[in-house]
């Protein structure tokens, strides 16, 4: 495994491990890559979808010549405090910081002198570049923008909701380690629930959609493709960390006709992030632990699936014309992904009206229900439109 930077550096290239490399964890260079990613689809059904006129543009009115507003200013200053206060204090407690990189960023140790300066600054560089262009009255303006305009507005949206949706699913499945050690959990580098992060982003998304007049069944499908293979990109952060989200221990003889890697069968995660099992003989780096026993990879499986399943949804997004019926789609292969795969992972089982399920499993199964009541509810709806089923 390769808990981060310094580990993938040390199986390519063969440097030693635990250098200052190791600030860049490896889950979360994966998640960045997922995100990207997600958007890369996503910019390219959004402008597919302008082409054929399904979306089109709305007017944003724009002040020009205005001056720098308050919130501006202490916009800028906060960030400036921040950057002053940490960023010295990081680079002369590098150590510590390359052990608990989160614990330390969100600690109230730092350089309050430097900090002040530095909001000093921002807020007055801030203040001094907007007041170049002021206008002695400002004007109004009205320009279109095109929604693929707005991707960069989306994906930070949806990032910072989807990351703070699937900690907050995280921490409801591990109580007990939450209030063990409230700031490390939350804002360590493992233990993220994958539909935390897709409800977080879909509620924050929604009202952004609507507020912005853009097309909501339109646009859901647009994500679908992306959404889901930027969740096969993330499932490679888990893996290659190894941040628990494996499965049962495997006791089952490898068949005869296993044509695939070994470790795709039963692996012990060597190295992983968490540090869990035993200690792996000889070895003196900062991840020295393995599972005692060799569990189901689910992680490699699931990449499989969803990269898969949103390879199909990419094959097929332009036969299918009922807005909405795509994201429908996709809710019911997401959830039956994962309810499947939920029988070989470890994870906490409730027990809710006589079953004994995960709560991925519960929210698998609420999601599969939403796409197939969707998918009818459009089918129907399109037929009723144009007499027929517009989905070839």
């Amino acid at each position: 495994m390769y808990p981060d930077l310094s580990y993938i550096l040390h199986a390519i290239f063969g440097t030693e491990p635990d250098n200052w490399t190791s600030i860049v964890k490896t889950f979360g260079l994966f998640l960045v890559i997922a995100i990207l990613t997600g958007a890369f689809f996503l910019n390219l059904e959004l402008k597919r979808k302008e082409k054929e006129g399904v979306l089109k543009p709305n007017k944003v009115t724009v002040t020009v010549g205005e001056g720098a507003s308050i919130w501006e200013i202490l916009n800028n200053a906060i960030f400036g405090f921040i950057l002053g206060f940490k960023v010295p204090y990081v680079y002369n407690n590098f150590v510590a910081f390359q052990l608990d990189p989160a614990g330390l960023i969100f600690s109230t140790q730092g350089y309050l002198l430097i900090g002040l300066l530095l909001a000093a600054l921002f807020g007055g560089f801030k203040y001094w570049e907007k007041n170049r262009y002021k206008l002695p009255e400002p004007r109004t303006e009205e320009r279109l923008v095109m929604p693929h305009e707005r991707i960069g507005d989306i994906t930070v949206m949806s990032a910072i909701s989807g990351v703070v949706g699937a900690k907050v699913f995280a921490v409801l499945e591990d109580l007990p380690t939450f209030f063990a050690d409230p700031i490390g959990t939350f804002f360590s580098g493992s233990g993220m629930a994958i539909y935390g992060g897709l409800i977080g982003a879909f509620g924050v998304g929604y009202f952004y959609l609507k507020r912005n007049n853009l097309s909501m069944l339109h646009v859901m499908d647009a994500v679908a493709p992306g959404l889901i293979i930027a969740c096969g990109v993330g499932r490679m952060g888990c893996h290659f960390s190894g941040d628990g989200d494996w499965g049962v221990p495997n006791t089952m003889a490898q068949p005869s006709w296993w044509i695939f890697p070994d470790y795709w069968w039963a692996f012990s995660y060597p190295h992983n992030v968490l540090n869990e099992g035993n200690p792996i003989a000889g070895c003196t780096w900062r991840y020295c632990n393995e599972l005692t026993q060799a569990v189901w990879p689910t992680s490699i499986y699931e990449i499989f699936f969803l990269c898969g399943i949103g390879a199909f949804l990419w094959m097929i997004r332009k036969r299918v014309k009922i807005p909405g019926l795509l994201f429908s789609i996709y809710l019911i292969f997401n959830g039956f992904e994962r309810f499947w795969i939920e029988k070989i992972r470890v994870n906490d089982k409730y027990d809710v009206l006589g079953l004994n399920w995960t709560q991925a499993e519960f929210i698998a199964v609420i999601l599969m229900l939403m796409g197939i009541i969707a998918s009818i509810v459009l089918i129907i709806r399109g037929r009723k439109d144009d007499g027929s089923v517009s989905v070839a």
